[in-house]
């Protein structure tokens, strides 16, 4: 008999998708196996986010595409979870009543035995989980990279933006101990990890509940420092901090700290004070300019990524203007913009004076344009430059038309190489060094010989098909529970639905809310 197969698809911020590691590793624990091909899986699972406005009519499309398949093999089974779902509970059934399972962002450890409750009962299974009662972290994960690994240091939020969700899906800031997130570390840099990004919904924040602040010092810049320790590991990223939250002790830590990236994304939202104080943003234009600032006194090669949102409402032509100058003054080397969409249960769905929607794409598109003349140039700027790349896969999408392979530089910035110069096979999780050779807004180029390449032990990895897995460490007191045998399949009459998207973000999402 051969185990049933599953497959995720996963919506969203960073946070999710670490998340989705975790659900894949609880179910292969309950034995199902992974499969990339969502065609004939006999569980798709959908990992949602609920911050932009399209996440319903992405996510029931794509149900309802599904639903003709799942018609024809009754033992197939779909299963729901993450932000969307917490927000939307009984209603995903009610839309989408071929579905088994809608499951919460608190309770991702329960999948296996809801899949298995539904399956004895007949009948779709509804829990959402109002509180979090195990860190995620203690779950077992099937890891997606050989090089790189998320390792979350919180979840939750305890800000109260106007615009954004987050904090009554994900619930308060709940913090892991150092020695844990230390532990979780360690234990992916012994199975040939090179670079972990610490994950938080509000990353600086962690530790408040612990850390001495009257001391000038934080429990994340501690938290920084000690990364810095852990041989073997050769890059630390963070994301996301706030504004508000940032210390200079972190800055610091930053720049004394070898391994740490000279990269800092954090959230600007607007550059008009009057919006902030709308978004219920505790930081004003002023303050964000100075951290930019002393970031760059500090690292002056630092690259420096935001998210914004156009078009708040009440947003007026003054109030961009002020965006667009700190844009400007702070000189990002990427923007992951949005415009503005209310999003019910948020206290700006409900706002007076909401901005036209062709006011918001014209100022939407203008701020698009600034940034990519930004971007531009300061990728121009590295040409000439020996860069130090972690070799990538799945970044570069025209790689095998160009016969290019892609890496990230220390600072997060993408680039393209040729992988000549060298005698050995150059694979992904191997580190080598280039010379960049053209800049585009989102990209740098680098077309001559490879300069240095060193094999590692991700490398041996990623080619022998092997990724790091994470064991269980703290029980949940939920029985384990196998998959079934594949069903066959019988012909039935099917639905359809419409799943059609679009999304006007040139990036993947970042982790802040939007």
């Amino acid at each position: 008999m051969t185990a049933a197969t599953f497959h995720i698809r996963t919506h969203g911020c960073q946070m999710n998708v670490h998340d989705s590691e975790r659900l894949a590793g609880v179910l292969e624990e309950a034995g199902y196996e992974h499969t990339d091909d969502a065609d004939g899986a006999d569980l798709v699972v959908f990992n949602t986010c609920a911050v932009r406005e399209n996440a319903d009519n992405k996510l029931y499309g794509q149900l309802g595409n599904l639903a003709p398949e799942k018609a024809q093999r009754p033992g197939m089974q779909i299963a729901v979870g993450g932000c969307l779902a917490q927000k939307d509970r009984d209603a995903v059934v009610r839309k989408a009543p071929w579905v088994d399972v809608v499951f919460g962002t608190h309770n991702t450890g329960s999948l296996p035995a809801l899949l298995e409750r539904a399956r004895h009962n007949g009948e779709a299974q509804v829990e959402i989980l109002e509180a979090l009662e195990t860190f995620p972290s203690h779950l077992p994960a099937r890891r997606d990279s050989a090089y790189a690994g998320w390792v979350s240091i919180s979840v939750g939020c305890n800000n109260t933006c106007t615009f954004c969700i987050v904090p009554s899906l994900r619930g308060k800031e709940v913090d892991r101990r150092p020695g844990e997130i230390l532990a979780e570390v360690e234990a992916l840099v012994a199975e040939g990890v090179l670079e972990v990004t610490l994950l938080g919904q509000n990353v600086n924040a962690y530790g408040v509940s612990f850390d001495d602040r009257a001391s000038g010092r934080t429990a994340f810049a501690d938290l920084l420092r000690s990364c810095g320790r852990v041989e073997g590991l050769e890059r630390v990223r963070f994301t996301s901090p706030h504004p508000r939250d940032f210390t200079s002790d972190v800055i610091t830590a930053m720049a004394e700290t070898p391994n740490v990236c000279p990269q800092l994304h954090m959230p600007l939202q607007s550059g008009s004070d009057r919006v902030l104080k709308a978004m219920r943003r505790s930081y004003r234009a002023k303050r964000y300019l100075d951290i930019v600032d002393d970031v760059r006194a500090a690292m002056p090669d630092a690259a420096l990524t935001t998210d914004i949102i156009v078009g708040f409402p009440g947003e007026t032509e003054e109030d961009f203007a002020g965006t667009l100058r700190v844009v400007e003054a702070s000189r990002f080397s990427q923007a992951f913009t949005f415009q503005y969409s209310p999003r019910p249960g948020t206290p700006a769905a409900s706002l007076p004076d909401q901005v036209p929607k062709a006011v918001v794409q014209e100022r939407y598109d203008r701020l698009v344009a600034l940034q990519e003349e930004i971007s531009l140039e300061l990728n121009r700027e590295q040409v000439g430059r020996e860069l130090e790349l972690i070799v990538s896969t799945g970044e570069g999408r025209k790689d095998t038309a160009t016969r290019r392979m892609s890496g990230r530089a220390r600072d997060g910035r993408l680039v393209h190489f040729t992988p000549t110069g060298t005698t050995e096979e150059i694979r992904p999780g191997d580190v080598v060094t280039v010379r960049a050779t053209y800049g585009a807004p989102h990209h740098v180029v680098a077309d001559g010989d490879v300069l240095t390449h060193r094999r590692t032990r991700a490398g041996d990895a990623h080619a022998a098909g092997q990724r790091p897995t994470t064991p269980r460490t703290t029980g949940l007191g939920l029985p384990t529970l196998g998959p079934p045998a594949a069903a066959p399949a019988v012909s039935a009459p099917g639905c359809s639905a419409d799943g059609s998207s679009s999304a006007a973000l040139r990036l993947p999402a970042p982790l802040t809310e939007v």
